[in-house]
């Protein structure tokens, strides 16, 4: 595993140079490791290096890395919710990254078991091939979301386009910190919306400069090792 741990090592040196370079504390800064693509052995071995938050995308992969990784990690789903799916995993996560339309959050009032952490997902870019609200219904979406206690919406989510346009990469996530300013301010107590989760592998750095709580790194972390579809 010693090509997992340099992988891990230089995604923690670009993670701290970049708080130091521009002032910001690391600890504000959780790494998800998404582990979606590897196998049960080495996500365990993330979490033996120190990466404890761990990302799925698929209920059943999800559920199959539980049996062995049990109660250790802590679980973060990550991937597009299907209605008819919650049910098999809503009480086996933390936290719950792309709640995307209101059936979601009525499933999930109705299936958890206690109020469950979740960022709302905002499709900043405006692509048709991402979910998520738009800008423009962000505020009213989160105002529904109140009739639903089970539901708490501590951040907002997005992902940028797969492009080396950096400035365009920027104006996304930092479009994605204004909108999260905004909600803040109305000082709602089921979304106190504190929190940023976007950047990924190829993206991480310009996350962290325009203020990202989560990154969600998979492949530049844990590598392209596969068991299948675990």
């Amino acid at each position: 595993m010693r090509e997992l741990q340099q992988r891990i090592q230089r995604i923690e040196y670009d993670i701290q140079s970049t708080c130091d370079r521009i002032g910001r504390n690391r600890l504000e800064i959780t790494v998800v490791a998404v582990t979606k693509e590897v196998s049960t052995a080495r996500a365990s071995a993330v979490m033996d290096s120190g990466i404890i938050h761990l990302g799925e995308n698929r209920p059943e992969v999800l559920l199959d890395k539980q049996v062995i990784i049990q109660d250790e990690a802590i679980w973060h789903f990550i991937g597009n919710v299907q209605s008819r799916k919650v049910k098999e995993f809503i009480n086996k996560i933390d936290y719950l990254h792309s709640v995307d339309r209101m059936s979601i959050v009525k499933e999930i009032h109705k299936r958890s078991n206690q109020t469950l952490d979740c960022f709302l997902q905002v499709n900043v870019s405006g692509e048709m091939s991402k979910s998520g609200v738009t800008p423009a219904e962000l505020a009213s979406f989160i105002k529904e979301v109140g009739a639903y206690d089970k539901v708490r919406i501590i951040g907002l989510m997005t992902m940028a386009p797969l492009s080396g346009d950096k400035d365009l990469i920027r104006t996304i996530f930092r479009s994605l910190r204004e909108l999260r300013d905004e909600i803040s301010a109305l000082k709602l107590l089921h979304a106190p919306c504190t929190q940023l989760s976007m950047g990924m592998s190829n993206d991480f750095i310009i996350a962290i400069e325009e203020g990202a709580t989560h990154l969600r790194i998979g492949t530049a972390l844990v590598g392209a090792e596969s068991e299948g579809e675990a």
